[in-house]
């Protein structure tokens, strides 16, 4: 049976609710030095901010060794009533120390399919997706190597892939590979920050591809998401592709959570869902949000 793997069980597609569809609770990179996602406190607080703005879901795209704490997981989800789906993968190389990178050197698809199946670490807590990376209008012999460990993991597993599209560029590129060279199913693919580079036509190739499409890291100054994400929005709906389209908020960094004084997730429901109901209406919106990313993150577990 179909199912979404949360670190509490799997749950059925409609019992996700109204989700996020891409965040994080903890994250740590060299990349972020001082700004890491590494509270429980907080990442709590910040549960419950989502869930008094109505939110029922979060899937935390935080990957193999970045801080994901996933044994706290399971006890924030329950004691907040909101549904946590965390992920294995890998993410650039930049965001690791070489001799992290080693330790997996040859068998990264089994660390995924181990993660998937029996559990992240002694944690018990299993992954419910695969989240890889690439490059800025490339894949590079890194990405290649997480995206060919990521399929293999599919293939073995069902596990959906959620790729991070380096400012938005990309996606084809990234469905060239998963899903021609690797034979990925473009339903289980999930496109991340397309709307970092709000090229509508890309938009509309992968879309017709079949793969999911993620606009997720409203509220940033230097991104398109806010002023031109409600176009691209309605554009892809109003050409058939509503049934494709998920949000999320990606909080990467302490001072952009809502209980340190940032938009953080609630403003994915706050300002961010007003302004879609305003453009496409409100039953397009909570399908977006409420129905959608059921069936992204559902598949039949192996």
């Amino acid at each position: 049976m179909s199912g979404v793997r949360t670190v509490l069980g799997d749950i059925r597609p409609e019992e996700l609710g109204v989700c996020d569809a891409h965040d994080h609770l903890f994250i740590s990179s060299p990349q972020l030095p001082g700004q890491e996602l590494n509270d429980a406190r907080a990442a709590r607080a910040e549960l419950e901010a989502f869930a008094s703005a109505g939110g029922a879901a979060v899937a935390q795209w935080t990957p193999y060794g970045m801080v994901r704490r996933a044994a706290d997981l399971p006890a924030l989800s329950r004691d907040t009533g909101v549904h946590v789906v965390c992920a294995t993968g890998l993410h650039q190389a930049a965001h690791y120390a070489p001799e992290s990178l080693k330790e997996v050197r040859g068998r990264l698809a089994e660390v995924f399919v181990s993660e998937l199946t029996e559990g992240i670490g002694t944690s018990g807590v299993r992954a419910g997706l695969v989240k890889v990376a690439g490059g800025f209008h490339a894949l590079d012999a890194h990405a290649r190597w997480t995206m060919t460990a990521a399929a293999e993991a599919h293939h073995a597993t069902g596990a959906p892939i959620a790729v991070h599209l380096e400012m938005g560029t990309g996606a084809l590129d990234v469905l060239d590979l998963l899903c021609g060279e690797l034979g990925v199913p473009p339903q289980h693919v999930i496109l991340g920050h397309l709307n970092r580079s709000p090229d509508f036509t890309v938009q509309r190739q992968a879309a017709e591809a079949g793969c999911w499409l993620a606009f997720d890291g409203p509220s940033r100054a230097h991104h398109a998401t806010d002023w031109r994400m409600p176009d691209a929005v309605r554009a892809l709906a109003e050409a058939g592709f509503g049934h494709r389209l998920l949000l999320g908020g990606d909080t990467v960094v302490a001072a952009a959570r809502s209980v340190d004084g940032g938009p953080g997730m609630p403003y994915l429901l706050r300002r961010v869902r007003p302004r879609l109901e305003a453009a496409l209406g409100t039953e397009a919106v909570v399908r977006i949000l409420a129905e959608n990313p059921g069936r992204a993150f559902a598949v039949d577990w192996r």
